[in-house]
């Protein structure tokens, strides 16, 4: 099977800010194209995009395709059942909506340190042994946003799962917050099969700075820079599936193709563009909105990935502050402004990159005063 799977969060959406809608045609062109150039595998969670992803899926995918013919993988919100039997009526939900039996792949999601207290509170892993005895998943797992630590302690104590799906990008591969490298490595120390999200770290690796995108370019003419990226997590042994979440029929071409692993040249332009993308980005955020979308969010409504996107551009091009500003203005105007946080953290604790949020929005908001 090709190793590129097709996530169903960063779905193309049509309609008003703020009332935004999954487009269909859309989400079922990247489908049938994913498809016919040999994909098999999509994945999904009872939380993606206000709890549509799934029914989209279901739509687009189920009720189109004999259900053999792909693989599909669901995950149960770690933090919000309450008990064992609550956990299950999650499962019961999920395969309903998706409109299946059986899932190939049945995960506990987002697992860090807190929400890992919460599935031993209700018997998490248990759920899954017992999905997997009854034929409800044929295979279990859980994805994974905390420190190679918290890594090691949850393998140790469940060897029992087969994958650990992780962010894996040639941007985090040292970065501290996220210790793409040292969890990849407490993966493979444990035998488990691995599954990469955020290879393009949310797109931002598609759109390099022009120093980088020269390196790139001289090295090999022609490859775009997420084709580097692709690149770069494709070569990783141990990595069954590589996620992506595409918005067009051509970017299922780009990611599809199959690559050689990387050179020891090719490694090293990858430092040198590493170091690039970290001088030029003043706030490493993917747009993932699992600080403003999870529950408990933001009491005071501010959009902090969007203020983040406005920082990250007036910093990266400061003579386009005649249009960026006027777009910061607008968006107060439908948000808390980022002068407005009360420090209440909570965005910090759904945050997977582990952003110091409250910190750099009092930044933003210096920024724009």
């Amino acid at each position: 099977m090709n190793k590129l799977g097709l996530g169903f969060l960063r779905l193309p959406m049509t309609g008003e800010e703020g009332a935004k809608v999954i487009d269909m045609a859309a989400a079922q062109a990247i489908v049938d194209r994913y498809i016919e150039k040999g994909g098999k595998y999509f994945d999904t969670a009872y939380t993606y995009l206000d709890g549509t992803s799934e029914p989209a899926l279901r739509e687009v995918l189920v009720k189109r395709y004999p259900r053999e013919s792909f693989m599909l993988a669901d995950k149960i919100p770690s933090w919000k059942p309450t008990s064992y039997e609550d956990a299950w009526k999650y499962v019961d939900e999920m395969l309903e909506r998706c409109g299946v039996e059986y899932f190939d792949v049945l995960m506990l999601h987002w697992l860090n340190a807190a929400h890992y207290d919460i599935v031993e509170k209700y018997d998490g892993f248990r759920v899954l042994r017992e999905a997997k005895a009854k034929g409800i998943a044929r295979e279990i797992g859980f994805s994974f946003h905390d420190s190679a630590e918290v890594l090691e302690r949850i393998l140790s104590a469940h060897p029992e799962v087969d994958y650990v799906l992780m962010q894996i990008n040639y941007l985090d591969w040292e970065n501290a917050g996220v210790q793409s490298r040292l969890c990849y490595e407490t993966a493979m120390r444990h035998g488990k099969k691995i599954i990469v999200m955020e290879p393009v770290k949310g797109g931002t690796l598609a759109n390099v700075p022009e120093e980088a995108m020269e390196l790139f370019e001289k090295a090999a003419p022609g490859r775009t820079p997420a084709e580097w990226a692709v690149k770069f997590v494709k070569g990783l042994p141990g990595v069954t599936i590589m996620l992506s979440g595409m918005g067009a029929p051509e970017q299922v071409d780009q990611n599809i193709a199959p690559m050689e692993p990387m050179t020891k040249e090719e490694l090293e332009v990858i430092d040198k563009v590493r170091a690039i993308i970290l001088g030029k980005t003043a706030i490493p955020c993917t747009g993932c909105r699992y600080c403003v979308d999870h529950t408990p969010s933001c009491p005071m409504n501010i959009n902090i990935p969007e203020y983040f996107k406005l920082y990250n551009a007036i910093k990266r091009y400061p003579g386009d502050g005649w249009k960026i500003k006027p777009a910061f203005n607008d968006m107060t105007t439908r948000y808390g402004a980022p002068s407005q946080c009360i420090k209440c953290r909570m965005c910090e604790r759904n945050c997977p990159q582990q952003l110091h949020i409250t910190d750099l929005l009092q930044q933003v908001a210096e920024e724009f005063k």
